[in-house]
């Protein structure tokens, strides 16, 4: 459907890393940024006390703990501003997200949406 490379980046340790690649299943690239270069250079910086626990976080915890899914631990620096970049085979930034909390993700509409542009 889509010619679509996938890439996750991480600020986490290749121990972390690797443990979540476990976890998770995932078969995309997984990339460690230990100096956070690409995280800055894309404006995600440290989110706020409020951004990281505000309302929003809870009521995802919520319906996470009503599926039965009990939440973990954090791991690392839960300060640290996530983010989505779709980047088109010539270079140009199609869609540029940062995170405004550990919930705030685009939406796969809005995903395909920018892969179709």
């Amino acid at each position: 459907m889509y010619n679509v490379k996938i890439v996750v980046i991480t600020f986490a340790s290749h121990e972390i890393a690797h443990e979540y690649r476990k976890e998770t299943g995932i078969t995309w690239p997984l990339l460690t940024d230990d100096s956070r270069e690409v995280y800055h250079a894309y404006g995600m910086v440290n989110a706020s006390f409020w951004d990281v626990w505000g309302p929003k976080t809870w009521w995802a915890y919520f319906m996470e703990i009503l599926k039965g899914h009990k939440p973990k631990n954090a791991t690392g620096d839960i300060y640290q501003r996530g983010g989505d970049v779709l980047i088109d085979p010539d270079g140009i930034v199609r869609l540029h997200h940062v995170g405004a909390g550990p919930v705030d993700r685009p939406s796969i509409d809005s995903i395909f949406q920018n892969l179709e542009s």
